[in-house]
């Protein structure tokens, strides 16, 4: 449930993600006790083991990815839907947390567009229930249950060393992948083999207990996204999760009641139903209606129930009854047929056939001319100059080799310089174009990365590679060029950057004009979705939308407070331009061109239009562009 709220955004549960390592601890736990108990009474079925989990886990998430696809046929765009059918293809084959590794992070923009993003720990709890019967079979055959015991003692340090080490090197394959979570996993087996022969004592017991649920309470409450996860942090709700298992109070007032018991016996589905639900609140621009989130949860819960009683216990009582065999076919045969389904309609491009309704809409065509796949071609990375950029958006990784020289080459005695993240790579097309000839362009701007002097203290793993060696070329090379001109731009968060002493170091350096860009207009999901699903008329050139990132007003107002009155630096609030009672600009012309063509980047015309009609208008900026 703590998992639940958070996806919500229910207040109060910004951590609540820790309850999927909860749900690890108590896996570890259960696992290790089935296998260790089978192998010792010499009966354990390494077979029947997988079966007993597939029986558990399939069915439900096969009922889900094939209700998903129904609906996407009717409903969903043709990339929307291609991007579903592959994310159901690797959800039945448990591998989604490898392909959402790969995509993107867990906490960023477009998650709440991947229906099937919380499979990822599906995944992994898969893969874990696959090598763990594995390895204590072979090390029980070498070595003896002792043997056993502490080379899965060693295993989970290991895991968690590598954990803490990966969670600041690679954060997103921390999140995603087995070797940094199996430690978890593993803790919960090593609380069932100390309790397994010595009960806590009852006062001991009950001291336990209450820790252990007072740390993981305090992880849901203080916690939040921006830690780096795993790493350290995660040994609070782990050692909760510990503390409560060794406590084994089975007459507890807090999980031995009906409630408990009954929301116990549904999480699995509820956990399969509730992601869905908060996706379509965010398609819908409810995700922050009160009313709508709590029929959200509720919705969960009654989908958890129902799944539970009409498809977990129905199945597994009929499979239970098959030879194994058998068993091995009715299973695997939908598996099968679900993945061939997914793999048609991703090679088909979504399915892209005029019977099905969501390929031959307006407004699902409207949707996929700005889907990433189809709007970033090569032209367009061209215009963005992502050659300048020292990260690859394409491997998620920091660039190896340097950025070309082109990007910041001195060939006339005055130049405007670019700097920031992708964001400032947005402003980039407008700029050039409107940008008087007797002035060069010199541009560093990388995917991520805020302007920073020194090392970088917001970014993690890959990031951090790529943004510390773009601000320090940033800075070296505005050293060497001597522009006249800086401007910075970046996603959002400018009243936490340390604009103060950039701008003065900018001002040491010779550089005469130093100007900071607010925030640009951000939507959830992306504008393009929230026209096409309630803006599609022409006419509707600005709107109010509780799909727009209204947080973006206060660091406007913080930053205008800060900078509106200095005579070193101008600052430029976008927002003061392009909002207007409530209503933002969010079409550029009268044929629906959306100001950016995902959640916030600026489409090409759209950065012609905020430099033509905004960045114009400033008194410094209007000496060096044209219009």
């Amino acid at each position: 449930m703590a998992v639940v709220l958070y996806h919500f955004g229910v207040p109060g549960f910004a951590g609540g993600f820790v309850g999927v390592d909860v749900f690890f601890v108590l896996s570890g736990f259960l696992m290790t006790g089935i296998i260790i108990t089978g192998l010792e009474r010499s009966n354990f079925s390494l077979w029947g083991f997988y079966l007993a989990r597939a029986r558990r886990i399939i069915p439900a998430l096969l009922v889900l990815c094939a209700s998903l696809l129904i609906f996407g046929w009717f409903w969903l765009p043709n990339a929307d839907y291609k991007m579903l059918a592959g994310h159901v293809g690797t959800a039945v084959a448990f591998v989604s947390n490898l392909k959402f590794w790969r995509e993107a992070g867990y906490f960023d923009a477009a998650s709440h567009e991947k229906w099937l993003l919380h499979t990822w720990s599906l995944s992994v709890e898969w893969q874990f229930y696959i090598l763990l019967p594995l390895g204590c079979l072979l090390l029980w055959h070498w070595l003896g249950k002792r043997g056993v015991k502490l080379i899965l003692i060693a295993a989970g340090l290991f895991s968690l060393a590598l954990s803490v080490y990966a969670s600041h090197r690679w954060p997103g394959a921390a999140f995603y992948l087995l070797p940094t979570r199996a430690w978890e996993m593993l803790a919960g087996g090593l609380v069932w083999w100390a309790t397994r022969q010595q009960a806590m004592p009852r006062q001991w017991a009950l001291l336990a207990e209450g820790i252990g649920f007072a740390l993981i309470i305090w992880a849901i409450a203080t916690f939040d996204p921006t830690m780096l996860w795993p790493g350290y942090l995660a040994l609070v709700p782990v050692m909760g999760a510990m503390l409560v298992l060794a406590a084994n109070r089975q007459h507890s007032w807090l999980t031995a009641n009906q409630l408990a018991h009954q929301l116990g016996a549904s999480s699995y589905s509820i956990y399969l139903w509730h992601w869905p639900l908060v996706v379509l609140l965010t398609y819908a621009g409810e995700q922050t209606n009160p009313q709508w989130i709590a029929l959200g949860v509720l919705g969960s819960v009654l989908l958890g129930e129902f799944s539970l009683r009409w498809v977990e216990n129905p199945t597994r009582k009929i499979l239970s009854t098959y030879t194994k065999p058998k068993e091995y076919v009715v299973i695997l045969l939908p598996v099968v047929m679900l993945c061939l389904l997914s793999s048609g309609v991703f090679i088909l491009d979504g399915a892209k056939l005029p019977i099905r309704a969501g390929a031959v809409s307006d407004v699902s065509k409207y949707i996929d001319q700005y889907s990433r796949d189809a709007y970033v071609t090569e032209s367009f990375k061209t215009e963005y100059k992502v050659e300048c950029d020292f990260f690859n958006a394409d491997t998620y990784t920091a660039k190896e080799e340097h950025i070309p020289a082109s990007c910041a080459i001195k060939r006339q005695e005055h130049g405007v310089f670019l700097w920031g993240d992708s964001h400032a790579q947005a402003l980039s097309h407008g700029l050039r174009n409107s940008l008087q000839p007797r002035y060069d362009f010199y541009q560093i701007a990388s995917s991520g990365c805020q302007p920073h002097l020194g090392v970088d203290s917001v970014t993690t793993g890959q990031f951090k590679l790529a943004c510390d060696r773009s601000n320090d070329a940033a800075i070296k090379a505005i050293e060497k060029l001597q522009p006249s001109l800086v401007i910075m731009a970046q996603r959002c968060d400018h009243d936490k950057n340390h604009y103060e002493d950039i701008v003065q170091h900018l001002k040491s350096l010779g550089v005469k004009h130093v100007v900071i860009i607010g925030p640009v207009p951000q939507w959830q999901p992306s504008l393009p979705r929230t026209i096409g699903l309630r803006h599609f008329n022409n006419d509707e050139k600005r709107f109010a939308d509780n799909a727009f990132d209204n947080t973006l007003f206060k660091i406007d107002g913080i930053m205008k407070s800060r900078f509106s009155d200095r005579s070193d630096v101008t600052y430029i609030s976008l927002l003061d331009s392009l909002c207007h009672e409530g209503k933002c600009l969010a079409k550029v012309d009268d044929y629906n061109t959306p100001l950016v063509w995902d959640y916030g980047h600026l489409s090409l015309p759209g950065s012609d239009f905020v430099v033509r009609n905004v960045l114009f208008k400033s008194d410094v900026l209007k000496s060096y562009l044209k219009q």
